[in-house]
């Protein structure tokens, strides 16, 4: 067995000391021997946008580490067997080839059910992800380690071990791949194979699934319902809905439709006007920015405190946002860059609150004298704010 550590950095974050050598030593060593026995992983709470909190396992730097090794030898044996609708963290894959596709199928199918596993990462089965794991690799180095991974103990807030018996921590660096692994065989190989008159997106547990009509959506969902309970796993009730793509169509349903949207990785795909290639207007299904990921963007700008910051220039502060604001606008501005409207006008309020904090004039005066003077700042410096020089002035 010949296993390769990756190069590390002198940083940090890499490891606890400046000397990266002194601790890839002993995990190479531990692996070559079989003798690497992962420690618990800590449980993090974080919160979810409808108020509850998701459960993350943290393993530490050096299993994470090793969980890296083994990653890139499974990886390259596993990934070229993947289904071309798959798409979730693999390479040279991304989310917005996902939402092209699917915007593409919505397109042309009428029909869309927009599936959500209940807890998934918590509650795969030990035994059939080993077993579909065998299909793809014998080796006994990768079984042993991704067995100990995932019977690896969690650690609570209070420090109390408790032991695993189903699912992988969603938070490791070998997770992802596992699951994809996992759900090649649950669903991906299996709807290919039984339903082959369907397309599909998946993005990690986040799948979409077209229909051309609305008897073959019912027959589907049925079908996904029944394959992942003989898999240990479950739908949400009330959460896995069927979807009318309404657009321009000869033919609309004769009853009344309950979901005409749905949300896909950020997005919200529901009837929108769009423009066509001899400048018509006319209905289409596309997706833009969803109101979830707008009010996650406008907590995190709130939480910066901003308009606290007076004892900085408004350079300062642009610089400080910067890479986040990139960021979004990288991700959302792909699809429909309008409606990033309402994201960048509750940042250009906030810039509003700095100046009426940071400059003593305007303190007792209505918050619209503040704005005009953030307003005549952009025309001076369009480029100071990376969303100003997109056009999102105040």
């Amino acid at each position: 067995m010949i296993i390769t550590v990756p190069k590390y950095s002198k940083s940090k974050s890499d490891f606890p000391a400046a000397q990266p050598r002194k601790y890839l030593y002993p995990i190479w060593n531990r692996l070559a021997s079989g003798s690497y026995f992962p420690k618990p992983v800590r449980e993090v709470e974080i919160p979810k946008t409808d108020g509850r909190k998701r459960k993350l396992g943290i393993p530490t730097v050096q299993d994470r580490t090793a969980q890296m090794v083994i990653r890139e030898e499974l990886e390259a044996k596993v990934d070229k067997h993947f289904s071309k609708s798959s798409f979730g963290y693999r390479p040279n894959k991304s989310a917005h080839q996902a939402i092209k596709q699917c915007r593409e199928n919505c397109m042309k199918m009428d029909w869309a059910i927009d599936l959500d596993i209940k807890s998934f990462f918590d509650e795969i089965d030990h035994d059939l992800m080993m077993k579909s794991l065998s299909a793809f690799t014998q080796e006994r180095h990768i079984h042993l380690y991704v067995k100990r991974w995932l019977e690896a103990p969690v650690q609570k807030k209070d420090g109390s071990i408790h032991k695993r018996d189903k699912g992988t921590p969603q938070g490791g660096v070998i997770s992802p791949l596992l699951a994809n692994i996992f759900l090649h065989f649950v669903f991906d190989k299996w709807i290919e194979k039984y339903h082959p008159e369907v397309k599909f997106e998946r993005y990690a547990d986040d799948i979409i699934i077209h229909c051309q009509n609305f008897k073959q959506a019912m027959r589907t969902l049925e079908a996904v319902k029944a394959r992942f309970k003989q898999c240990k796993m479950q739908l949400k009730e009330g959460k896995s809905n069927i979807v009318y793509c309404k657009r321009n169509q000869k033919k609309h349903p004769p009853f009344k439709v309950h979901y005409v949207t749905f949300d896909f990785l950020g997005f919200t795909f529901k009837p929108r006007m769009v423009k066509g290639y001899f400048g018509h207007f006319h209905l289409g299904f596309t997706p833009s920015i969803s109101r979830k990921s707008q009010k996650r963007i406008n907590q995190i700008l709130f939480k910066l405190r901003i308009h606290r910051m007076v004892h900085l220039r408004l350079p300062d502060l642009a610089r400080i946002i910067a890479d986040k604001v990139r960021g979004w606008i990288y991700y959302y501005g792909r699809v429909r860059m309008s409606e990033l409207h309402y994201v960048f006008r509750f940042l250009n309020k906030r810039l509003a609150k700095w100046v009426s904090n940071k400059y003593r004039r305007f303190r007792n005066k209505h918050w619209f004298f503040a704005y005009k003077w953030l307003q005549e700042t952009a025309k001076q410096y369009p480029n100071m704010f990376v969303h100003w020089q997109k056009g999102f002035m105040p």
